[in-house]
């Protein structure tokens, strides 16, 4: 078998793929963790702070989901066919809630209307919450096991994706992206909304 660097390449790519994943949960995670945390801040100011924290920084940390999904397809390519055909629901979902999430982000500031703001803050703090869960989930069922029959199909009903296990896994992911966020944007804030935050970080590990 071939190698590199004396890692053959099934391994090498399993390698590759699990760091891509795992940089876009940690540089990803913490946008998602303080979008999920927004409607927890009563003032605009608050609310408009926390949205300058990631502004910088959000629309690239999603570029890792790209990679991501290129690095499995190019190491991996019937695990890539079967897991995105079988979880073709579940994943169509996160990819709605992230164009709602980066549609909420760009159009808040659009108008000065309280109500426009107060519709894109809920669109904005909905799809961060839904985007963890949904990303939990899905690893919730992968490391539970898929139905794949011997052409690697999905066999089953996409319910089966909603079980306990999944849903505990998405629940767990939403909290810890949560904390993770929190713990973000106490490195940039200061005053009353620090304090804020500070009390909300030790909340977000009740799951944890």
């Amino acid at each position: 078998m071939a190698t590199f660097l004396g890692i053959d390449y099934p391994t090498l790519w399993f390698l590759v793929v699990g760091a891509v994943f795992s940089g876009y949960a940690i540089l990803d995670g913490f946008d998602l963790g303080a979008g999920a945390w927004h409607l927890f801040f009563k003032k605009e100011q608050s609310r408009r702070i926390a949205l300058n924290a990631v502004g910088p920084v959000w629309d690239g940390n999603e570029v890792w989901l790209v990679i991501g999904g290129g690095t499995l397809f190019a190491g991996f390519p019937i695990v890539y066919a079967s897991l995105f055909s079988a979880m073709y629901i579940p994943l169509m979902l996160f990819l709605v809630f992230l164009i709602f999430r980066a549609v909420s982000i760009e159009f808040r500031s659009k108008e000065p209307m309280q109500w426009w703001r107060t519709t894109w803050d809920i669109s904005y703090s909905v799809s961060s919450i839904m985007l963890a869960v949904l990303l939990g989930v899905v690893l919730g069922n992968v490391l539970q096991g898929i139905s794949i029959g011997e052409n690697f199909e999905f066999e089953g009903s996409w319910l089966k994706f909603i079980n306990p296990y999944a849903l505990l896994v998405g629940i767990t992911t939403l909290a810890l992206f949560m904390m993770h966020g929190a713990i973000y944007l106490t490195m940039k804030t200061e005053g009353r909304l620090f304090a804020k935050l500070t009390i909300l970080l030790r909340q977000s590990t009740i799951f944890l």
